[in-house]
């Protein structure tokens, strides 16, 4: 019985040491298990999805870096423009081919293509013994009037006397009208070369006739030499006056009933260097149509006469045909992509979250271009005027990753 006891008693220990036992290593575990918790790091957080597949967003650090720069529309009187191509030109005033009116052998040339010369100046010298003889006609011509003169005086003072016959005084006077008549076609026909007949004497005849120029101007061209035979239907030298340049334009069909009298056009000289646009305003629309081109041509006066261009140059110009006050902005800011065309805005007041919104872009003038939003685009959004393409590039990159 006492031995039961005692085993009953030693059990009932056993028992309650190995509960204690267990007690304490389930404390010390629920003490790690709390403790590893606290100590290990967060799990990292999901990246939150965009708000807008048109939506990106970069670093402080980029936005300084690509230069964006935050604004609105500028609103401008936008025109429309009718495309046209060209050149430049005088009008046939200003323009003189220099032609003999007798053939004659080339002696000098004085000028040279691209010299300016002032009206009156010698271009050439040219010979030939025809003009000798003609002179020499002139002074015979001139004599034989001299003599007719005074025989006219002496008949008609017979018949005041009612001497004379009637029958001489009558030949008198036709012969005097007829040498007359033969004395200033030869006159005229020395003028024509340049010669003066008033100043005309047997001792001062030359085989020699100098072409002089009729206008001021730059030479075009050259097309004689010394010793070459000229005709009177040759060219010999081409005057051109750049006083009045003008612009000589081809507008196509479609666009003839757009144009008006005054209208603006800004023209450009594609094969120049420097890319300087001038301006000019329609003069005179044509009323004849170019059936095979299809086209009609469009005379323009340059604003400025003392502007950087040469006639023959080609141009391409824009004739300005009305216009309505738009937004706009730089074409820097505007993404190109097919059919359609996007712009930036910045998400709220701060911060550097962007979306991109489609637009309709519409005329370009002086580097900013239309701009008629397809989504909806409060007045109070900021735009982005520079750096719309740092945030396209970004936006791409990031669909790309998301694939």
């Amino acid at each position: 019985m006492a031995a039961s006891s005692s085993l009953f008693r030693m059990n009932r220990f056993s028992v309650a040491s190995w509960a204690l036992l267990l007690s304490s290593v389930g404390f010390s575990s629920c003490q790690s298990d709390s403790q590893a918790a606290k100590t290990a790091p967060p799990a990292a957080e999901a990246p939150a999805a965009p708000a807008s597949p048109d939506q990106v967003t970069i670093s402080a650090a980029q936005l300084a870096a690509a230069g964006i720069e935050i604004g609105g529309f500028t609103h401008k009187n936008m025109t429309t423009n009718v495309l046209a191509n060209g050149v430049v030109d005088v009008p046939p005033q200003n323009r003189v081919s220099i032609s003999p009116v007798m053939g004659g052998y080339v002696q000098r040339v004085d000028v040279l293509p691209g010299q300016q010369v002032k009206k009156g100046e010698v271009v050439a010298i040219l010979r030939h013994p025809d003009y000798l003889r003609l002179q020499q006609e002139y002074l015979q011509a001139r004599a034989r009037l001299k003599f007719l003169s005074q025989e006219l005086q002496r008949q008609q003072t017979l018949d005041a006397e009612d001497v004379g016959a009637k029958r001489k005084l009558q030949q008198a006077q036709a012969d005097y009208a007829t040498e007359q008549a033969t004395e200033r076609a030869l006159a005229g026909q020395l003028r024509l070369l340049g010669l003066v007949p008033e100043r005309l004497k047997a001792s001062s005849l030359t085989p020699n006739v100098a072409l002089t120029t009729p206008l001021s101007g730059f030479v075009k061209a050259v097309n004689i030499n010394p010793g070459q035979y000229a005709n009177p239907q040759d060219v010999l030298v081409e005057i051109l006056n750049h006083a009045d340049l003008h612009l000589e334009l081809k507008v196509f069909e479609k666009d003839i009933a757009r144009l008006r009298k005054n209208q603006k056009i800004l023209f450009k000289v594609p094969s120049s260097a420097v890319q300087q646009e001038f301006s000019a305003h329609i003069y005179l629309i044509g009323q004849d149509f170019d059936g095979e081109a299809r086209t009609v041509n469009v005379h323009a006066h340059l604003d400025d006469n003392k502007a950087p261009v040469l006639p023959g140059q080609y141009v391409a110009a824009q004739i300005q045909t009305g216009g309505a006050r738009q937004p706009t902005l730089p074409e820097e800011a505007v993404i190109q992509a097919g059919e359609l065309s996007y712009i930036f805005a910045r998400v709220g007041k701060t911060g550097n979250h962007f979306r991109r919104y489609r637009v309709q872009t519409g005329p370009v003038q002086s580097g900013d271009v239309a701009i008629r939003p397809l989504d909806e685009l409060p007045d109070t959004t900021q735009l982005v005027r520079r750096g719309a393409y740092f945030l396209e590039a970004e936006l791409s990159k990031g669909q790309q990753q998301e694939e």
